[in-house]
This record gives structure tokens, sequence and C-alpha cells, in this order.
């Protein structure tokens, strides 16, 4: 049991680091409110809200695995290095696709609510 308390405190220090230091955590944070503000306002489907809040969770979630790739890189390799940098820039990237592809689905959901 004290383990699973641990493990929770430290993701909750996970959370609280990535408010921190994360400043592209902070915006995404702010469109996933006004996602969800736009969400509740439509009154859109049960169905529409999970997938939303997939996307949600996993915008938000890449960008912290990404801070968590770019500190790492950082600590192991804090001089300027070509494949540090290739590291970083795909785990940037990967957080980019998460967001357009995320983006595109919310265009998807909600048109037809802008639309009537």
């Amino acid at each position: 049991m004290k383990n699973s308390i641990a493990s929770f405190q430290y993701a909750i220090n996970g959370i609280r680091l990535i408010l921190k230091s994360g400043p592209n955590f902070i915006i995404q944070l702010i469109i996933a409110f006004a996602t969800i503000s736009v969400g509740l306002y439509f009154q859109i489907r049960i169905s529409e809200w999970a997938i939303i809040l997939i996307c949600i969770a996993g915008v938000l979630s890449a960008e912290i695995f990404n801070t968590a790739i770019e500190k790492m890189v950082n600590h192991l390799s804090p001089e300027k290095n070509k494949y540090a940098g290739e590291i970083k820039d795909l785990a940037a990237g990967a957080v980019l696709l998460f967001a357009i592809i995320s983006s595109i689905i919310g265009i998807i959901i909600f048109y037809p609510y802008f639309m009537n």
C-alpha cells in the first residue's frame, strides 16, 4: 500500500512539474478547457465526449512525455549534439501530430453544431 501511495505522489509531483515548467502544456490546457466549454455549451453526445476526452488526454500526455524526453536529453547531452536534437525534434513532432489530428477530430465533431 505504501508503494501505491508513493507512486501516486510521484505522479502528482510530475503534474506539478509540468504546470511549473511547461508553457506549451499550459496553452494546451487552456485549449482543452475551451473545448470542454464548447462541448458543454452544445451539449454534445456522450460518444463525442469520449472522443474529445481521449484527444485531450492524448495531447496533454504526449506533451508530458515530450517534456520528460527533452529534460532527459538535455541532462545526458548538455552540449549541442545532432542526435540529441533529432531525438527532441521527434518527440515534439509526436505532440504536433497528435494535436493536429485532435484538431481535425474536433472540427469533425463540432462543425455540425456550429452550422445549426
